[in-house]
């Protein structure tokens, strides 16, 4: 499975989305479940999906979809 259909497979199971359509535009806190523990439950999922360890500073951070992808390339993930 590419890579960005991982990435957008992993907010759609993180936040109990019907599909995929419109991730792209998700923010924290801009649907109901991205709230502090869905944010820990995605990073998990991408932690996972991805075989990577994310630093607290990039939990931190990781605030939209866009800016994931941008952080994702520091651990060599290209979306």
């Amino acid at each position: 499975m590419p890579n960005l259909e991982k990435y957008k497979k992993c907010f759609v199971e993180a936040f109990e989305l019907p599909s995929d359509e419109g991730v792209e535009s998700l923010a924290y806190q801009s649907i109901q479940l991205w709230d502090s523990v869905g944010h820990m439950s995605l990073m998990a999922m991408l932690e996972a999906n991805f075989d990577i360890m994310l630093d607290t500073d990039d939990m931190i951070d990781f605030a939209s979809f866009e800016k994931g992808r941008e952080i994702l390339k520091k651990y060599d993930v290209e979306i």
